[in-house]
C-alpha cells in the first residue's frame, strides 16, 4: 500500500511540476486553472487527472482537438517511478527519504524546465536549496558544518562564475553557476566538482552527437541544466564508490 501511494503522490507532484515546468520561466503564477495551451480554454478537474486524462483524450485538447505534448504524462510517470524507485533503495531513514523525495522532485522540475525553456527558474533553485539543508542538518554538525558546506558550495560555484563572466553568459548561464552552488554545498568539493566534470562529459557526448546528426549548428544553444542535473543525481546516488573511482583513474 505505501508503494501505491508513493506512485498516486508521485503522479500528482508530476502534475504539480508541469505546472511548474510550463508556468514557471514564463514569469506566471502557479496558482489558478490550467488551459489549453492553443484555445486557452480553462481546463476541468476531469481533465487534469494525470496520465489517465492524457491518453483517454488520444493525446490531445478536449476542446480545440490539438495534439498535445507527451512531455506532460512522461514527467508524471518520471516522478511516480522515482519516489517508488528512492524509497525501496535508499537505506536511508524514513525523514531522509522524505527530503530525499523533495530533491528529486525538484531536480526533475529543472531538468525539463531547462530542457524546454533554457531556463532555471529561481523558485525551483531556492526549492532545491531547501531540501539540500534539510538533509545536511539532518545529519547533525551544527553551524560549524553548515558553514563547511556553504564554502564548498562557493569553491565549486567559483569556475562556473568565472565561465559565466568570460563569455558574458553566452557559454554559461547564471542559473547553471547557482546550481552549481547548490551541488556543491550538497556534495562538498570533491563531489561537486565530480558531478560538474560527469555534467560537462555527458554534454560534450551529446553535444558532438546532434551536431553529427546535423540536428545542432555549432551555434546552437543548448541548455546544461539537464546535463548538471544528471552529474549531481549520479554522485548522489552512487555516493563515495564514485568519488573514489574518479580519483582512482586520475589518481588524485
Amino acid at each position: 500500500m505505501v508503494l501505491v501511494f508513493l506512485f498516486v503522490l508521485g503522479l500528482a507532484v508530476g502534475s504539480f511540476l508541469n505546472v511548474c515546468i510550463d508556468r514557471l520561466p514564463k514569469n506566471k503564477k502557479i496558482t489558478g486553472r490550467s488551459q489549453c495551451d492553443f484555445c486557452k480554454k480553462k481546463l476541468k478537474p476531469i481533465d487534469l487527472i494525470p496520465v489517465f486524462s492524457f491518453f483517454q483524450l488520444g493525446g490531445k485538447c478536449k476542446y480545440c482537438r490539438k495534439k498535445l505534448s507527451f512531455y506532460y504524462p512522461f514527467v508524471e510517470i518520471v516522478t511516480a517511478v522515482v519516489f517508488v524507485v528512492l524509497w525501496v533503495y535508499l537505506p536511508q531513514s524514513e525523514i531522509q527519504k522524505v527530503f530525499y523525495l523533495g530533491l528529486f522532485a525538484t531536480l526533475i522540475g529543472i531538468f525539463f524546465a531547462d530542457l524546454k525553456y533554457q531556463i532555471i527558474p529561481d523558485e525551483l533553485q531556492i526549492t532545491l536549496f531547501i531540501f539540500a539543508f534539510f538533509l545536511i542538518a539532518d545529519r547533525g554538525g551544527g553551524v560549524k558544518q553548515l558553514a563547511e558546506h556553504l564554502f564548498s558550495g562557493a569553491i565549486v560555484m567559483l569556475p562556473m562564475y568565472l565561465l559565466h563572466i568570460l563569455t558574458k553568459g553566452k557559454g554559461m548561464g547564471f542559473g547553471d553557476v547557482k546550481l552549481s552552488f547548490i551541488i556543491g554545498f550538497l556534495l562538498g568539493i570533491t563531489g561537486g566538482f565530480i558531478a560538474l566534470y560527469l555534467g560537462f562529459a555527458v554534454g560534450a557526448v551529446i553535444g558532438v552527437g546532434l551536431l553529427m546528426s546535423k540536428k545542432r549548428k555549432w551555434k546552437s544553444k543548448i541548455a546544461f541544466g539537464p546535463f548538471i542535473v544528471i552529474g549531481f543525481i549520479s554522485v548522489l546516488l552512487s555516493g563515495q564508490r564514485l568519488i573514489e573511482l574518479v580519483r582512482e583513474i586520475y589518481r588524485f
